[in-house]
């Protein structure tokens, strides 16, 4: 700032200097011996022309000062600011992350009281029960001893008879008594309420001496012993085996709440011997199986896998052909669980790649999800080539002759439906928007709605007067043919409809005729059919007198 007002001092002096330079000027003038070729004139306008530029330059210097300082001023403005931005938002994360610790803390501390209690009472029965069978323990032999411990040791961890549940205490009592058969009819009995159920079968299990051996003992019947049953319509089967996948799941819940050295009480070698044999002779009979025909929804190949998974098997059979198996309960939505628990990951590019030369592409995109495989796999590219592969099967060009058109819509429609359900659920909507999914599903099922309608309208039988000349009767040309079969067909088509009654239209029992006939001419009447008038009574003709 003290260099500038120098600068400015000095233009200013620039006049009086040019004025002595003038007395200077004209001092010299006078005395000189010959001309000078420069005159004042000249030497004042090049002196004012330099003052003046040199203001000009000074005055710009000034406003590029003064601009530059205002753009400091408003940076240092800015990065106060943000300076108080930042620091309002790490007072935030800090205040929501101490609540969380806070709330961490005190759940960690209830669970830790209640396991004190739980093992507290568990020590003093254990230290009773020790008193009081010490003497006996020194006269047995020490494979009987171990033998003991290992069971007193199971008992510790499940035989608690102070198990408690909220809404089914039937549970406990059945897996105290170590009843399977029970336990499967309760289950089956209370169907309804399975998600409850399935909550409080882990903490029952506690109350089991064995619970390993219970769920082995539940597999029994899981394979009909009647060869000529159909697996498939047989509805009690079929509940039996969704109890045993149930029933092995919650005892791997049972198990991930435990350490390896309780998992290795509950899980013993001779019940991974007991589960290894159980799955030798299951293993065989999983090569009859279709993957095509299954669906990714095979009970038999999910029991398999979570028979291996649950007891800790799965090292004793080849992982190539356990990787063969998944696309066949890829549409169960403990797949992705049970691959990481039989460590299939690294297998699963081959099994997507399996599901897509078979045309199961949701359930390929599912997967890719489930193991972070979307940029090997797109998931709407797969999307798209699916619904691409549905709508060329239910064009009226590419679809064969002899299958139902109805049947082809409806193709395309669960196709459409099970797209957008893969789009919200994995929330591609940003990719893939569903509007226009969604407005062909209307077009689909309009379409389908104004054909069903047509079809259900039975057009009237036609009617002829009787022989005799009383009345009416329905036509019953081609009885047997058309009696059994025509009517048949609607209901195969429409399973929906419960009441199976074909529209009949049956002739009156006596000689009163509705008065919406029509005329005898939409009959076909000839003229020597007979003496009728065209309400179908007969009357007597008077022969013609001349």
């Amino acid at each position: 700032m003290e260099d500038t007002q120098s600068v400015a001092t000095l233009i200013d002096s620039t006049s009086s200097k040019i004025q002595q330079l003038q007395k200077a000027f004209a001092e010299l003038e006078s005395h000189r011996a010959i001309a000078l070729n420069w005159k004042w004139q000249q030497l004042e306008e090049h002196f004012h022309g330099l003052e003046k530029s040199l203001k000009r330059r000074f005055t710009e210097l000034e406003d590029q000062e003064r601009e530059f300082e205002t753009k400091i001023v408003e940076a240092k403005e800015m990065l106060e600011r943000r300076e108080a931005a930042v620091v309002a938002k790490e007072q935030a994360s800090l205040e929501r992350l101490q609540e969380k610790r806070d709330a961490a803390v005190t759940a960690i501390t209830t669970a830790l009281e209640k396991h004190r209690k739980l093992f507290s009472e568990e020590a003093d029965a254990s230290t009773i029960e020790d008193q009081g069978g010490a003497a006996v323990m020194e006269d047995k032999p020490p494979d009987s001893m171990a033998t003991e411990s290992n069971s007193k040791d199971l008992t510790k961890l499940c035989g608690n008879g102070n198990v408690e549940v909220k809404s089914y205490p039937e549970l406990v009592k059945l897996c105290r008594e170590m009843d399977s058969e029970g336990l499967h009819k309760f289950i089956s009995d209370n169907r309804k309420n399975l998600a409850a159920i399935r909550e409080e079968i882990p903490i029952a299990f506690r109350a089991a001496a064995d619970p390993a051996s219970l769920v082995l003992d539940s597999l029994k019947g899981f394979y009909s012993l009647e060869p000529s049953t159909d697996a498939k319509k047989d509805a009690n089967l079929l509940g039996l085996r969704r109890t045993c996948i149930m029933l092995m799941e919650c005892l791997s819940i049972l198990l991930t709440n435990l350490g390896e050295e309780s998992i290795s009480v509950i899980i013993s070698e001779s019940c991974k011997e007991r589960a290894k044999a159980i799955a030798e002779e299951w293993k065989p009979k999983l090569d009859d199986l279709d993957v095509d025909a299954s669906s990714g929804n095979s009970l038999e190949a999910h029991a398999f896998l979570q028979l291996l998974a649950t007891f800790g098997i799965n090292s004793d059979f080849d992982q190539e052909n356990l990787s063969k198996l998944i696309p066949m309960v890829s549409r169960r939505r403990q797949t992705a669980d049970l691959c990481r628990s039989l460590g299939l990951s690294d297998k699963m590019p081959g099994v997507i790649d399996v599901l897509l030369k078979n045309g199961r592409q949701i359930d390929a995109v599912n997967l890719a999800f489930a193991f972070e495989l979307t940029e090997q796999f797109s998931p709407v590219l797969l999307l798209k080539s699916y619904l691409n592969e549905a709508t060329k099967v239910s064009s009226p060009v590419k679809t064969a002759p002899s299958v139902p058109q109805n049947d082809v819509n409806d193709k395309e429609l669960t196709a459409l439906k099970g797209v957008i359900k893969c789009i919200e659920e994995h929330k591609l909507e940003e990719q893939y928007p569903v509007d226009p999914l969604q407005k062909r599903i209307l077009q689909l099922e309009k379409a389908k709605a104004d054909k069903k309608r047509a079809t259900e309208v039975a057009k009237p039988q036609s009617k002829r007067p009787r022989a005799n000349g009383v009345g009416y009767a329905p036509r019953v040309a081609n009885v047997v043919a058309t009696d059994k079969n025509f009517y048949a067909r609607m209901t195969d088509r429409y399973p929906q409809y419960i009441y199976d009654r074909p529209y009949c239209y049956s002739g009156p029992n006596d000689n009163h005729v509705s008065p919406i006939m029509g005329a005898a001419a939409a009959y076909n009447l000839s003229a020597s059919h007979g003496n009728f008038f065209g309400n179908g009574y007969q009357y007597q003709a008077a022969p013609y007198l001349h």
